[in-house]
């Protein structure tokens, strides 16, 4: 081999990590953070020693014996320092050979000084004492004796804390610090090098003074809040009970004590302790639920949230809003400087006209008319209601300076206003005065006599006919003016008037030519009321000289010749000719005016149209950067990930009902009534008649695909962005006139112009191109079209209704190898990018086909999927995106039209510097979360997220300044991040939340996010409690796998002290402390079970610490607090009191109550809690796959069993004995209410965690149902496992699969497993000393006698199931006869031990509680040491055993369950509470006829 050849081998070898080495261990949390351990375990040891010496007062810190004791933390500090920097070498160790010699070297130097420390600290402290304590004192005795020297260890005190004070230093100068991290002096340079590594990422990330100073002033809050509550009410007060404990004298032992020379109780007090050390290190949570909800809130109502909540708010600010929308959403001429600050947002009154008043009005008409259609689009709004909110398109010249405000504002106000002049009496002013105060009315009025005069003197053609009419005008104009109109002429006659002029407005709305002589008759009707009814004698003499003062008769004509005015032809021109849109829209206009007498309050009258319209006026009250021209604007392109979720559903997936008889359609017909009404209005059609032409059933299945989660909503809401960008380039560039004639004339005009020259609409969507670029990463594509999928279909339909969207996929070839003789083909891989393919020409008369036609196509050089699929889907696309900005945008997401209009000014805030240190690279923005309607769980699920990113992100964004990216509407900066590695990282597992990773990375390289309220996007969540499980769990493994990742060691260290807070508790230690929650539990029961079968409860139970422990019951109530949802439910309850109103947030919270969302919140506690251990343990995250259907059909019972098996049933039965035990040993000396005060919340646990997925399980309590999962889970435990039996199948495949992650976990985890293992062998060495039998001995022999009956039951299991195997078929009467032998031995044994020595029924159950943990114990660790069991060659056994264990488990949890389902109202009231009413009474209806369905079925069947 030549040496060319060898080169590359050794090349190509993986050099190894070089900085930090993934491992996975719990250590990692003290590791990143361990700044903030040591600060609460130094304040903890100071809090116990303040309390326990003196009188237990803080000020006795000062006395010199308190506080020489207190200096004993330092030592704490320096131990800890020592364990951290001998972690720091544990858990590199795997990179010891990549390193470099400088990273080494600075690890061992570490170690050494903290271990110099750790021997300094102590010795100078034992010779501070005069009369030393014991600990002191062993120390003299090894160094001698020598005098006492105080100064010596103050004098170590200060050099150990110099570094901390040069910190400090930094911390409050972030320019000193810049400056060093940027300067080449050798002298800095080896600072720098000591205290932190030399890596390009974590530098520069401080922020301005003022941030530093709103999150040091948070946290600085908080944590004395903290402290003194801990000291106060946990710590102070168990300090006596303590010292009491451990002074007691305790002889008498219920069991056999090992250490009975053991002194001051020791475990006693550990008993006590644990479960309240534990809430102290947990509580920090609870405190900042409580802060950032208050400083969440008061951010939120300074960012003028919720002013405008109802749509009376919205009616009452209404004429502001043309100023606000020009204001805000077209660019400033001349930029006018804004009002900053606190000032700008208590004083932001908007001027209500300005000059151009005609421009700023036929822009707003634009724009708000383009958001009404799109409601009508979408079906929020019927056709009459979007009459009522639309302003005129056309702008009407002739109304000069009259308002012309949507008709929702004006309805009934004329019918109203002609009642008042009816009754005034001639009251003139009164009138004037009523009309006045509301704006609206008078508006309505001018309007309405404005329009009646433009119509009349446009319909009246005759020279004698206008004389006329211009001499009535001109009298009612001058008595207007003079303010004597109602004292002048009879009003009582004025609905008439009103009545005849309606019934013209309805004929010029026909237009029909036949109804000219009618017209002509109203005319003549309408003169003879206005002559003789309204006006007095002399006006009309007056009006009648001016006609005939033209023509020399004297004296008055008779006025019966009067009847032939209008009667001659060309006297009025009717029927109009030609009728144009602007004569159209001006005619129904008026007729919604005058003749709507019912108020509009209620329009809109959908839910979801309210929102959004009240949402968006609100938005435009918030600050935000001026709108730049389109031109000027900055660019963007929104990327969404796509696999194989629904595009658009097929007919027949909306029409197949599911089990219950519940279609998909059904099921969005019942849930969105009215939209289903607006939407056969709007495609003019009856719900029978649907099915007769394709493209009304093209309609049906996209009225349905825009209700679900699926691809052509989300395509549909994302290219709202091209539109808003056309609309705003016609809005930039159109000239006075083109203003005024409307958008709607342009785009009419266009199709007229597509020959000639580029028409002004075509100069627009051509600006709105360059601005503007939509992918969707199709991962899938290419393999969805060769084998002809539907979805690929449907993807390229969607490419063909918006040409501009690009889709992207990566495209798997066979190509003949070029370099082999042979020609093998080999799988190529391309990233390619598609566009729909238009038609050549216009006029040919080829046939149009639809394909897709490919833009790029570029070779990989390899497949493209090697990591988590998600990001890297992303990270094949981004190079076909463009422009400085990029949105992220998920499958399950949605845009609304009003929203896309405000993306232009959000993109500016990429130029602005947020608190002056850096510009933002990335925008987050707020979520609307639609899927809230669906179930009581949706609606759960959809509040805790929304609260989390509106108020949990506001207040990360600032003051904390630790928002992260968290999942997709953010914005990138697009070249920042393309530059430093994309914006998600894919490495398998480590990454599997990897939208987090983006921010984390974006911090750690300078990056600045920001958080912005004015602007929202729809998003949809999983709405089925299984699914609901699924996503907490996959997002429980992230953050466990985040645990473990250099980003967050890099952050923990990297941020200051405050920040790094900020940085735990909203990320890792979120999932930390629920853990600690549940664990509080277990070490709290333990602790009872340990001091019940002890016997030292008893013993004990005169003493406080024992009897009525205040501070545990404050340590359990927290505990509770955070278990039931507490920490959710307050931003919850803040962000809806903002938004939405108090007394809103209040029967919300009430009604969450009622449909039991602390079960939800319980149970929700242990998915997170069980996989966030589980993954720091073992390993085993993966992405699991959601499913983004509407869940509404039943899950079996042994799917349930399986999903929730491990991680809630077996907790659940391990605390239910444990709390049964404590109850049943315990009961004779303690009062039963104080068990149950304390024990409340810990049985609501075992019933949620046991039982909460039957309860929220759709038609769970249904008999049939039940019956059917029966057979079903039976079927399942019973069947074999094997090679290629999938886990649904069978209980052995599944078996295996559960322990699948113990394969992959290594030594410590295995260690780990079976340690947490021995802790079921407690319960039968403590309970066998409590049977009836062995009352009087505590011998070990007792305990060894219990061992033997558990290895003779096994022993006789073993052979019966031996004995079957191998004599069943030969021996079959001998076997029989063993087998009744042994039945006949053991119940001998039983009468004998119950007739003898008195055994009761309470030992038969304290028997089954002692053995039974001890057979799952052995289980447990069997499964840990697989590999040793299977070469015993009892792993045959130990399955046996285990599927005993799960059929008693399933019964266990089947039993109530079935009970429950005997009474038919237990199913009802489930329905009741879980999905809304409309959908529980259809569902009902539908049974019912889903049942005369099957009898006709069945009869039919039968018949044939």
């Amino acid at each position: 081999m030549s040496l060319s050849d060898s080169k590359p081998a050794y090349q190509d070898r993986w050099v190894g990590k070089v900085n930090f080495v993934e491992i996975r261990s719990f250590w990692h949390i003290f590791r990143s953070y361990d700044r903030m351990w040591s600060f609460f375990i130094l304040c903890l040891q100071a809090m116990i020693i303040v309390g326990w010496n003196g009188s237990g007062d803080p000020i006795d810190v000062f006395t010199p014996d308190v506080f020489k004791k207190v200096l004993s933390i330092f030592i704490t500090a320096a131990i800890l320092k020592l364990g951290q920097a001998v972690l720091d070498v544990i858990l590199s160790w795997k990179a010891q050979r990549s390193m470099s010699y400088f990273v080494k070297l600075r690890y061992i130097l570490k170690v050494i000084s903290a271990a110099a420390w750790v021997i300094i600290l102590p010795v100078t402290y034992a010779y501070t004492w005069e009369k030393p304590p014991g600990f002191a004192q062993t120390i003299k005795s090894w160094f001698g004796n020598g005098s006492e020297s105080p100064s010596l260890f103050i004098l170590a005190v200060v050099i150990y804390l110099s570094p901390n004070m040069l910190a400090a230093l930094l911390f409050l100068f972030p320019s000193i610090r810049r400056f060093l991290e940027r300067s080449h002096y050798k002298i800095v340079m080896l600072m720098m090098w000591w205290s932190q590594p030399r890596l390009y990422v974590g530098r520069g990330m401080h922020e301005s003074t003022f941030s530093l100073f709103k999150y040091t002033l948070f946290w600085v809050l908080l944590i004395i809040t903290k402290l003194a509550f801990s000291y106060y009410i946990e710590i102070k007060p168990l300090v006596g009970p303590t010292k009491a404990i451990m002074s007691a004298h305790v002889t008498n032992f219920q069991w056999h004590e090992f250490f009975p020379q053991a002194k001051n109780n020791i475990g006693v007090v550990i008993a006590v302790w644990a479960p309240i050390i534990l809430v102290y290190f947990m509580d920090t949570q609870i405190w900042y639920a409580i802060f950032s909800t208050l400083f969440g809130g008061i951010y939120g109502a300074f960012r003028r949230l919720g002013e405008i909540r109802t749509l009376g708010m919205l009616r009452s600010r209404f004429e502001s809003l043309p100023a606000v929308f020009n204001d805000c959403l077209i660019p400033q001429e001349k930029a006018v400087p804004k009002k900053k600050g606190l000032k700008a947002t208590l004083s932001r009154s908007y001027t209500k006209i300005q000059l151009n008043k005609d421009k700023d009005e036929a822009r707003f008409a634009q724009l708000w008319n383009t958001i009404i259609s799109s409601f009508r689009e979408e079906d929020l709004i019927s056709d009459r209601e979007m009459n009522l909110l639309l302003v005129p398109y056309w702008a009407d010249r002739e109304l000069e300076d009259i308002t012309q405000w949507p008709p929702f504002l004006l309805a009934s106000k004329i019918p109203i206003a002609l009642d008042m002049a009816k009754d005034s009496n001639g009251k003139d002013r009164e009138l004037k005065k009523r009309i006045e105060t509301d704006n609206y009315m008078s508006c309505a009025i001018r309007e309405c006599y404005a329009q009646f005069r433009n119509i009349i003197r446009f319909l009246v053609q005759g020279e004698r006919e206008k004389e006329v009419i211009k001499s009535i005008f001109t009298e009612v104009d001058d008595h207007v003016g003079r303010g004597t109109l109602i004292t002048e002429f009879k009003m009582s006659a004025l609905p008439h008037l009103h009545t005849l002029f309606v019934q013209l407005i309805k004929f010029l709305l026909d237009n029909k030519p036949e109804d000219r002589d009618k017209v002509v008759i109203l005319f003549q009707d309408m003169l003879e009321v206005v002559t003789r009814d309204i006006m007095t004698e002399d006006h009309t003499t007056s009006v009648l000289d001016s006609i005939h003062g033209g023509y020399g008769h004297e004296g008055i004509t008779p006025l019966d010749q009067q009847y032939q005015l209008f009667a001659s032809a060309g006297a009025i021109k009717f029927p109009i000719e030609p009728a144009t849109e602007a004569w159209k829209e001006k005619i129904k206009r008026l007729d919604l005016l005058l003749t709507t007498k019912e108020s509009a309050m209620d329009v809109p009258s959908n839910l979801e149209a309210r929102r959004r319209i009240s949402f968006f006026s609100n938005s435009l009250f918030m600050e935000m950067p001026a709108a730049p021209k389109v031109r000027n604007m900055l660019s963007f392109s929104v990327l969404t990930p796509y696999y194989e979720e629904e595009v658009l559903f097929s007919l027949q997936n909306l029409e197949t009902p599911n089990e219950d008889g519940v279609s998909i359609l059904f099921y969005l017909q019942k849930i969105f009534p009215d939209e289903w009404t607006n939407f056969l209005e709007r495609i003019k059609s009856s719900e029978e008649q649907l099915r007769q032409s394709d493209e009304l059933e093209e309609h049906l299945r996209l009225w349905a695909s825009y209700r679900g989660q699926t691809l052509t909503k989300t395509v549909r809401g994302m290219m709202y962005y091209r539109k808003a960008l056309e609309l705003q380039a016609f809005l930039d560039m159109a000239k006075d006139e083109d203003l005024m004639e409307g958008v709607k004339a342009v785009e009419i005009n266009t199709e007229e112009h597509s020959r000639g020259d580029r028409s002004l609409w075509a100069q627009c969507q051509a600006v709105a191109d360059m601005k503007f670029t939509y992918v969707v990463s199709c991962q899938q594509y290419g393999i969805h079209k060769r084998s002809g999928d539907q979805r690929a279909q449907d993807i390229l339909k969607l490419m063909i209704t918006y040409p501009s969207v690009r889709v992207a996929y990566i495209d798997e070839v066979e190509e003949p190898s070029k370099e082999r003789p042979k020609k093998i083909n080999q799988k190529a891989y391309y990233s390619t990018l598609v566009k729909a393919a238009l038609p050549k020409s216009i006029d040919s008369s080829e046939p149009v086909q639809n394909l897709d036609q490919v833009i790029y196509r570029i070779k990989l050089p390899g497949p493209a999927i090697l990591g988590e699929g998600k990001p890297e889907n992303q990270n094949h696309a981004i190079i076909f995106t463009r422009g400085e900005g990029l949105q992220t945008i998920d499958m399950n997401q949605d845009n609304y039209m009003e929203e896309a209009l405000k993306m232009r000014n959000l993109l500016e805030e990429f130029l602005k510097k947020h608190d002056g240190v850096r510009c933002p690279t990335i925008l987050g923005l707020r979520e609307h979360i639609f899927t809230g309607s669906v179930s009581s769980l949706a609606w759960f699920m959809s509040n805790q997220e929304t609260s989390f990113v509106t108020i949990g992100q506001r207040l990360l964004a600032n003051p904390l300044k630790v928002r992260f990216h968290y999942g997709h509407p953010d914005v990138f900066e697009r070249l920042f991040h393309l530059t430093r590695g994309g914006v998600s990282k894919a490495s398998k597992v480590i990454n599997l939340s990897e939208d987090i990773f983006a921010g984390f990375n974006s911090t750690l390289r300078e990056g600045n996010v920001t958080h912005h309220e004015y602007i929202q996007v729809g998003k949809g969540r999983d709405v089925g409690l299984n699914q609901i499980s699924m996503f907490e769990a996959k997002i429980a493994n992230g953050n466990g796998e985040q645990t473990l990742s250099r980003d967050i060691y890099r952050l923990g260290h990297r941020f200051d002290f405050f920040r790094m807070l900020s940085c735990y508790f909203t990320t890792i230690g979120f999932y930390f402390s629920t853990l600690i929650t549940v664990l509080t539990v277990y070490v709290f029961l333990y602790g009872r079970l340990y001091l019940v079968l002890s016997g030292l409860e008893k013993e004990l139970s005169t003493q406080p610490g024992i009897r009525d422990n205040k501070p545990l019951q404050v340590a359990l109530a927290s505990q509770s607090f955070v278990q039931i949802g507490f920490l959710m439910a307050l931003p919850m309850l803040m962000e809806i009191g903002l938004e939405r109103g108090f007394r809103t947030a209040l029967s919300d919270f009430v009604l969450m109550q009622l449909q039991l969302a602390p079960v939800f919140f319980t149970f929700s506690l242990g998915t997170k809690t069980h996989y966030y251990g589980r993954t720091l343990l073992h390993g085993g995250a993966k992405y699991r796959a959601t499913g983004r259907g509407f869940v509404v059909f039943h899950a079996k019972f042994a799917d349930n069993y399986r999903m929730y098996s491990r991680s809630h049933f077996v907790k659940g039965f391990e605390l239910m004995i444990l709390l049964l035990v404590y109850q049943i040993f315990g009961q004779s000396y303690r009062s039963s209410v104080a068990y149950i005060l304390i024990t409340i919340s810990m049985w609501f646990m075992v019933g949620t965690w046991l039982f909460a997925p039957f309860l929220f399980n759709p038609s769970g309590f249904e008999w049939q149902k039940i019956v059917d999962d029966w057979t079903d889970w039976n079927k399942w435990v019973s069947n074999r496992g094997g090679i290629g039996v999938p886990p649904e199948k069978s209980w052995e495949s599944w078996w295996e699969e559960e322990q699948e992650h113990l394969r992959h976990s290594g030594k410590r985890g295995i260690i780990a497993e079976i340690i947490l293992a021995l802790r079921f062998f407690i319960y039968q060495y403590g309970l066998v000393y409590h049977l009836n039998i062995t009352k009087h001995t505590r011998s070990v022999l007792v305990y060894g006698v219990s061992w033997l009956v558990i290895l003779l039951i096994l022993f006789v299991m073993k052979t019966v199931s031996v004995g079957r195997r191998k004599f069943s078929a030969d021996f079959q009467l001998v076997f029989r006869l063993i087998k009744g032998l042994i039945f006949l031995t053991f119940v001998a044994i039983l009468v004998t031990l119950i007739a003898l020595p008195h055994m009761t029924l309470q030992d038969i159950v304290v028997c089954i509680l002692a053995f039974m943990p001890t057979g799952w114990g052995m289980l447990l660790i069997a499964q840990a040491c697989k590999p040793l069991v299977v070469q015993a060659g009892i792993w045959g056994s130990v399955r046996t055993l285990a599927r005993g264990y799960e059929i008693i488990m399933g019964l266990l949890l089947f039993t109530p369950v079935a009970f429950l389902a005997w009474f038919p109202f237990v199913s009802e009231f489930q329905t009741r509470m879980l999905f809304n009413q409309a959908f529980s009474r259809g569902l009902q209806i539908s049974r019912i006829l889903g049942g005369q369905r099957k009898d006709k079925d069945r009869s039919s069947n039968s018949k044939e």
